[in-house]
């Protein structure tokens, strides 16, 4: 699939709002994901690309001393995830609007920014197609060497943990597919 120019500077609004919790690897990697995603699973591309692209803008907004305290094993302040949703969904519109995306597009790509953590039903397809790449970046080599380092958790209690939630977490069937493809790799990493 062919990267459309669009997408890159959508990309490149977004880099500064991503220097932040690592976010740019992170999105990156998501990135990839959305791509194969879309080759299994029926989404619109330039609903899915945008939204992957600008999921996490709104962390930025969050001060990074904080940023444990809204996510992961034992969150002390779950709260902050909607922040970032909210101020990720504006961010969004923002850089979209500068490059004159179709408002139908905009408004289905800052809904599903608004709530691609914290809402469990996905508005759409193409959300449905978002939370999953989102959630297979744990999954990643550099994922989750990312998160065994921000959580301290043991390597192989955290393959457990991710090979457990596949059916529950994962939306689309390619996405469960991926995941146990990638739990896979990492036990065949961890053996050599």
């Amino acid at each position: 699939m062919a990267i459309k120019p669009i997408y890159q500077k959508i990309y490149e609004q977004a880099k500064p709002f991503l220097r932040t919790r690592k976010n740019l690897i992170h999105t990156k990697i998501a990135f990839g994901y959305a791509l194969e995603l879309l080759k299994h699973e029926k989404g619109d591309e330039d609903i899915v690309i945008p939204a992957i692209l600008l999921h996490d803008v709104g962390w930025k907004a969050i001060p990074e001393n904080l940023h444990l305290t809204a996510f992961g094993p034992n969150p002390s302040n779950p709260k902050l995830t909607k922040v970032h949703e909210a101020e990720g969904a504006k961010i969004a519109k923002t850089i979209l609007e500068k490059w004159h995306y179709p408002p139908e597009k905009v408004k289905e790509i800052c809904r599903i920014v608004q709530g691609h953590d914290t809402r469990k039903r996905p508005i759409s397809r193409s959300d449905r197609i978002v939370k999953d790449a989102d959630k297979l970046t744990r999954y990643s080599r550099k994922g989750m060497a990312i998160d065994l380092h921000r959580f301290q958790i043991p390597h192989r209690k955290y393959l457990i943990f991710l090979e457990g939630i596949i059916d529950q977490w994962f939306l689309t069937s390619a996405g469960k597919e991926i995941a146990r493809r990638e739990i896979f790799l990492r036990r065949s990493e961890r053996a050599q």
